[in-house]
């Protein structure tokens, strides 16, 4: 089990995770500009995050099932962010605010432990992410994001995978088949 289920089981087990909330597809869990420090537990769906460069967009990165979603920046520093979260599909996802979370953490070592596992371990897929951008060749970039994350591609659509590795649809739909 992972640090974030374990986490999202002692939340539930507690009683202090239980606001749940249904995100059509295309609907924005969180809109550029504006501050939003909930913690989102992907319960189905998929959703990402990402901003808008001009007319260009960047994906930072995605949620799905079982995974820990939030806009990084807003929810540590508590300000407006041009992060935006929006679903892939139709999401529901359970969640906290950092207010409450915080609060809860604090009072026992074991779970700051294992919130500092969390954020270890999305600091390193950060660190990932980084090189991933400054590697030149898309089949490796394919390469490196498949070896780390399979379950990536069961779970969002092809053309938002290619944005995130930075090349054209067809470009991973020729280094697939190939």
């Amino acid at each position: 089990m992972t640090a974030i289920q374990r986490l999202k089981n002692i939340l539930e087990e507690d009683g202090i995770l239980s606001k749940t909330i249904m995100i059509e597809r295309d609907q924005f869990l969180k809109k550029e500009n504006t501050i939003n420090t909930n913690l989102y537990f992907v319960l189905q769906g998929s959703l990402r995050v990402f901003f808008m460069n001009e007319y260009e967009e960047h994906i930072l990165y995605f949620g799905y099932k079982k995974s820990l979603i939030t806009a990084l920046d807003s929810f540590f520093s508590a300000k407006s962010s041009i992060l935006q979260i929006q679903a892939i599909k139709k999401t529901r996802v359970i969640y906290i605010s950092k207010i409450d979370f915080m609060t809860y953490m604090s009072k026992n070592p074991e779970n700051l432990q294992l919130w500092h596992e969390i954020l270890e371990e999305l600091i390193q897929l950060q660190i990932e992410r980084e090189i991933d951008l400054h590697i030149k060749s898309p089949l490796e970039r394919y390469q490196r994001i498949l070896d780390r994350r399979p379950e990536l591609f069961q779970e969002i659509p092809h053309k938002y995978i290619a944005s995130y590795l930075r090349m054209a649809p067809e470009t991973l739909s020729r280094i697939k088949k190939s």
